[in-house]
């Protein structure tokens, strides 16, 4: 059994109930005006198609078509996961950069965007099936790398202006950015561009590159405790407060 194989197996055994776990969360304790949960749910979601049909992939059924349909599906759930990144990404963005136009937050409108996005993957995959090189670049390599940047730099450029968004809001929004960055662009961007042109041809680096895009649901996971706002913030600022109390008072 390969590093792949080992990995894939972690995916279904560690990742997959996990990510089970978070959705549950998010639906019963997290209050929606905390996080993007539609946004965020709608990633997890398209995380657990991949990981569901990795049992298929490692399962190996006999039926050729089943086999390479499973593929199909998980490029799927692949582009529908990293467009959900997008949209956090685009959200925590115009968060910072247009406090005052909140339709990425409203509910009726991150509904809609998700509709729009599931509907893009499923007509967007046949033809970038048939259409290897050229679509495959576009939608999964120039358009989001483009769209990553440009909301990293925009929040970082109006960090100082939002002044009606807390210290340890901007903290949670630079904090998320720079995960989907990492997660983009170290793990889900090597991979899309190896299947695509085929640059390494020895094994070892092959076998790391996809091991790092099958990491990238855990770092999703990470995302959980990032956006929202945990409840240990407000305790630690006094804790802070308090020490500082106590160090001036014994001085």
């Amino acid at each position: 059994m390969g590093p792949i194989h080992v990995m894939m197996w972690i995916n279904i055994g560690v990742c997959l109930p996990l990510t089970i776990l978070v959705i549950c969360c998010l639906c019963c304790v997290v209050r929606r005006d905390q996080v993007p949960v539609i946004y965020y749910t709608n990633l997890l979601i398209s995380n657990l198609i991949q990981m569901c049909t990795i049992i298929i992939i490692v399962a190996k059924p006999d039926d050729h078509e089943t086999y390479m349909m499973s593929f199909v599906i998980y490029y799927f759930g692949v582009q529908a996961s990293l467009y959900f990144k997008l949209c956090i990404a685009l959200e925590r963005c115009f968060f910072i950069t247009r406090p005052l136009t909140d339709f990425m937050r409203q509910t009726r409108s991150s509904v809609l965007v998700c509709i729009l996005v599931w509907a893009l993957c499923v007509v967007s995959v046949p033809v970038a099936i048939v259409l290897r090189y050229f679509l495959r670049v576009l939608i999964l390599i120039l358009v989001p790398a483009f769209l990553f940047i440009i909301c990293f730099a925009a929040t970082l450029k109006a960090l100082r202006a939002a002044s009606t968004v807390s210290t340890e809001e901007k903290r949670r929004i630079v904090g998320t950015l720079v995960l989907l960055q990492l997660s983009y662009f170290l793990m889900i961007l090597p991979a899309i561009t190896e299947l695509t042109f085929e640059f390494h041809p020895h094994d070892t680096v092959r076998d790391v590159v996809f091991i790092l895009f099958l990491l990238s649901p855990f770092m999703d996971l990470i995302l959980f405790f990032l956006m929202q706002k945990m409840p240990t913030d407000k305790r630690l600022a006094g804790l802070c407060c308090c020490s500082r109390c106590s160090s001036s008072s014994s001085l």
